[in-house]
């Protein structure tokens, strides 16, 4: 649940059009895409931040694809890209956009691939556009806990700046239930594994994911793993079942004694509130919820801006008109 997905005209790739910032689309034609011989296997899904990144999906699909929130690649089997296709698009791409400064690395878990190849990927990335800037993809916990330091930390040396890495909950009971493929432990050594290699680590928690009777300890176990690593941005995200996986995760989650009742509104604001109060990061951390699946979009630096950010959320509890409707939410 880390993005939103690009529609099938979205491959035109031309800077100078609109990228609608929450829903990422923009249009173009499947002549267009053939002929910048991209041939990207759909959906295509990147974080908000990059929308205007040129995405090159090295990867297709998810290699773990079993966490019973996310319907993401659930239509794709994964594979990796070819190294000569992705090494050709490369070259292809920088004919057409030669000034391009951000590259997005596709799709759910690039850093799957053999560090050596992806060397070889990022060496030719920084040769072919002269003005890059970033590269950035997103991260699995298995990505990471595989990587040794030395790995990542090359990875970090040859330009790899920012990885995307979704927490979702640091309770080790939610985390089974929803099968995250990871434990809170994995996690926290994974993240400062990552943070020590010098790595810019963006991470996602999910409101809402304990439903009405686990909702503190959801929130507990994930301000009490936050406090325990080194990020640099954390936002939060509202869950959103989407319809192909919405029974998979009730059954998944009721095999664990305890029936999910979804939460409302007004009690997804007192997690965020909770939240909140209990993130005490040793540095400045850039926490934002401005996701499309949120009914409140907020924005500041913890713990700076804490009280600020409790103020807002004090009020949209007692004044539900300010938050965002729900036809407006979207994955």
């Amino acid at each position: 649940m880390r993005s939103t997905s690009f529609s099938s005209a979205l491959l035109c790739f031309e800077f100078c059009m609109t990228w609608l910032y929450c829903l990422g689309i923009i249009y173009g034609t499947q002549t267009e895409v053939l002929t910048i011989m991209l041939n990207y296997s759909e959906p295509l899904y990147r974080p908000p931040s990059e929308a205007n990144s040129l995405i090159f999906q090295v990867t297709e699909g998810c290699s773990f694809n079993h966490c019973s929130f996310c319907s993401m690649y659930r239509s794709k089997q994964f594979k990796e890209k070819r190294l000569e296709q992705v090494l050709n698009e490369i070259i292809q791409m920088a004919k057409r956009f030669p000034d391009t400064k951000k590259v997005f690395l596709a799709d759910g878990d690039a850093l799957v691939i053999s560090t050596p190849n992806l060397l070889i990927i990022l060496d030719k990335l920084y040769q072919a556009f002269p003005n890059l800037e970033r590269v950035s993809s997103y991260a699995l916990p298995a990505n990471l806990s595989k990587k040794t330091l030395k790995e990542l930390s090359l990875l970090r040396r040859k330009g790899l700046g920012l990885i995307y890495y979704g927490i979702e909950s640091g309770s080790a009971n939610i985390l089974k239930r929803i099968t995250k493929g990871a434990t809170p432990e994995k996690m926290i050594e994974g993240l400062n594994k990552a943070s020590d290699a010098g790595l810019t680590i963006s991470a996602t928690v999910i409101l809402g994911l304990g439903g009405q009777r686990l909702w503190k300890e959801h929130i507990d176990g994930t301000a009490e793993l936050i406090n325990r690593v080194q990020i640099d941005y954390l936002s939060t995200l509202q869950l959103t079942l989407d319809p192909v996986i919405r029974k998979e995760f009730f059954e998944k989650f009721q095999k664990k004694g305890e029936s999910f009742i979804p939460q409302d509104d007004a009690a997804i604001l007192q997690e965020q509130i909770r939240l909140i109060e209990k993130v005490m990061p040793e540095k400045a951390l850039i926490f934002r919820s401005n996701h499309a699946s949120n009914a409140l979009a907020l924005k500041g630096v913890l713990p700076r801006d804490r009280a600020r950010l409790l103020s807002e959320l004090n009020l949209a509890s007692e004044d539900n008109s300010v938050l965002r409707p729900t036809w407006m939410r979207g994955l």
